[in-house]
């Protein structure tokens, strides 16, 4: 995997693929490559190379004229990166390219069965047996090479081929792994994410699963991979180019912490119905008598979407007082969970096509399960699949670290949670105080914000640090965990998050001068509970940060955040330490964008 661009038309391609994978280098990347040819013919040029766009742009001779190609930023599966690794991959005649996102599970039985034949492979990749298998297919047709192909492979795939036989077109599809269309004027695009296209076309096709499609400069039809003829419609995407420039920013991580006001705001927006004190959540396609007869809530994400299910989890139970927990979706879908007919599950997601999500999803869907999906980006696989949902509408975010995203999915979450609680016992007063508690958020958010350059001061404290701890009880906790993720991500400190009231039970083993804590310590019914934590750690010599709602005593530091009513304040507490991140891998000269390792959108297992 990582990032997909094609485009046919006639226009000089090579500028418009680069441009592309430059708008896709917030996925995470680790080498790229590009393939063009003519309608004219005159066979397929490729160039690839380890390291950056900007790499294989100095690469690129000065004659390297298409309309026609393809494009890849490869963040490595099977193989290092390399020159050679790098998409696209070539058969031995150089008439097939493809590039591929996704991983091919039963690629070295195929690479088996295709060396014993004589083939030779020049790279360690599994993609390069689609190639291959392309290549040697009897079809005539270009689409039914593909499709002979796809017919041999187990595993998630989004490709796009081209083939110097056939020019004119371009041939995708997909399997688990985004595959975008982007509508021109006599031009077409495609894409693995809409980041690529909102610069030329608003027009797009999201493919199913299972389903491909034929590019022409002037024409495009989808169908299944069993060839049957498939309806699509393009839809309008809200988001602009403009929306993925940095603003005036250094970074996009900083551009998207300061833009949570705004998209929290937007949330929001619309959804508020002060009359019954309550939200407009037409799109959960759940009327108030299925959601009465709802006895369990169980929430499904990966990484920071986890996180803000645990913050969500806590929400309902304590406004709908209806059992909630969340699960990586990742250890869920593999465990044979029984799944319960009056069990509503939540599947999260930013992208809207994490496959660890996607695939409990469709396995849930299997079972007959109600699901809906909390997602930022409209019309995305999850978006789909699901019965209902809420989209989370914080815009796109570019960063890899997951920021504004966090924040809006736990505001989306208060949300699910005041309808759910409104629908059953939760009086009119406290659906008041949680709405007047969430009007707070957007001006609560900035007046954190404004601490920035004191924040900026604490991080350079803790730039000599080996390893952090952070800690909170009960609400505190998903806090801390969302908080020790963005440390690891971005400054590539070690750091572990652990439950409060579990220290004496074998963390505070690990207390000294040398490893500094991070306490999450909200004024709310356990706060004497927290401040005894504090105690415990300082009578062992450690360095505490607090984050609290007034300045703790224990505590050699205190980030002080302003008061919302008890089951929002989980939603500010999480910010001022996305600056402490940010600004300790600053201080440390991380590549804050684009983390080692790690990529935006994680579509394979």
């Amino acid at each position: 995997m990582c990032g997909i661009v094609g485009y046919i038309g006639r226009r000089d391609v090579a500028p418009l693929l680069l441009e592309g994978l430059q708008r896709l280098e917030y996925r995470g990347y680790d080498s790229a490559g590009i393939a063009v040819t003519s309608a004219k013919g005159g066979g397929l040029k490729t160039v690839k190379a380890k390291g950056r766009v900007r790499d294989l742009e100095a690469k690129i001779p000065a004659r390297f004229k298409g309309t026609t190609g393809i494009a890849h930023t490869r963040w490595a599966t099977h193989g290092a990166p390399s020159d050679v690794n790098a998409h696209p991959h070539l058969d031995p005649e150089g008439k097939v390219a493809v590039v591929h996102n996704g991983i091919i599970d039963n690629a070295a039985d195929l690479r088996r069965k295709l060396e014993a034949d004589g083939v030779e492979f020049l790279s360690e990749t599994d993609t390069e047996v689609l190639t291959h298998l392309i290549a040697r297919s009897q079809a005539v047709k270009l689409e039914d090479k593909v499709r002979e192909t796809l017919r041999l492979i187990e595993g998630t795939y989004g490709i796009a081929v081209l083939h110097a036989d056939f020019p004119d077109r371009i041939v995708v599809a997909r399997n688990g792994s985004p595959v975008v269309l982007g509508i021109g004027e006599k031009e077409m695009f495609v894409a693995s994410d809409i980041a690529a296209l909102v610069a030329h076309t608003r027009q797009i096709v999201t493919l199913d699963d299972g389903e491909m499609a034929t590019l022409k400069a002037d024409d495009f039809r989808t169908y299944t991979t069993e060839g049957t003829r498939t309806t699509a419609e393009p839809t309008t995407v809200e988001w602009e180019a403009a929306s993925y420039d940095m603003g005036g920013h250094d970074t996009y991580m900083h551009k998207e912490i300061h833009e949570q006001a705004e998209a929290v705001d937007r949330v929001l927006r619309g959804r508020i119905d002060d009359r019954f004190s309550t939200v407009h959540l037409g799109g959960l396609n759940l009327d108030a008598r299925e959601a009465r007869r709802i006895r369990r809530v169980k929430i499904l994400g990966c990484g920071t979407s986890y996180h803000a299910g645990m913050i969500g989890a806590q929400m309902i139970e304590e406004l709908a007082r209806i059992p909630a927990d969340a699960e990586p979706a990742s250890e869920f879908r593999y465990r044979n969970a029984v799944v319960d007919p009056d069990t509503l599950y939540v599947a999260v997601s930013q992208s809207g096509e994490t496959y660890d999500v996607l695939a409990a999803v469709q396995e849930l869907k299997r079972k007959g399960a109600r699901v809906l999906g909390v997602v930022n980006v409209v019309g995305s696989a999850i978006a789909r699949e699901a019965d209902g949902g809420i989209y989370v509408h914080a815009g796109p975010e570019v960063c890899v670290v997951s920021t504004k995203c966090f924040t809006n999915t736990c505001v989306a979450f208060a949300l699910l949670a005041l309808h759910l609680g409104r629908t059953r016992d939760l009086s009119v007063r406290d659906g008041r105080r949680i709405i007047e508690g969430l009007r707070r958020l957007p001006a609560q958010i900035s007046e954190i914000l404004q601490q920035e350059e004191e924040i900026k001061k604490l991080a350079l404290q803790y730039t000599e640090a080996r390893s952090m701890l952070f800690i909170g009880r009960v609400r505190g906790y998903p806090v801390a965990r969302e908080a020790s993720l963005k440390l690891k991500e971005v400054s590539y400190i070690h750091a572990e998050a652990y439950p409060a009231s579990e220290l004496k039970h074998g963390p505070l083993a690990l207390i000294e001068p040398a490893l500094p804590t991070v306490a999450i310590v909200p004024d709310d019914d356990l706060l004497e509970k927290n401040r005894a934590a504090l105690e415990e750690i300082k009578a062992r010599q450690g360095r505490i940060l607090a984050v609290a709602h007034q300045e703790q005593e224990k505590a050699d530091h205190t980030i002080v955040v302003p008061k919302n009513e008890d089951e929002l304040d989980p939603i500010l507490m999480g910010i001022p330490l996305q600056l402490l991140a940010y600004h300790t891998a600053l201080a440390l000269g991380r590549d804050i964008d684009k983390p080692r390792n790690l990529a935006k959108s994680v579509t394979v297992e």
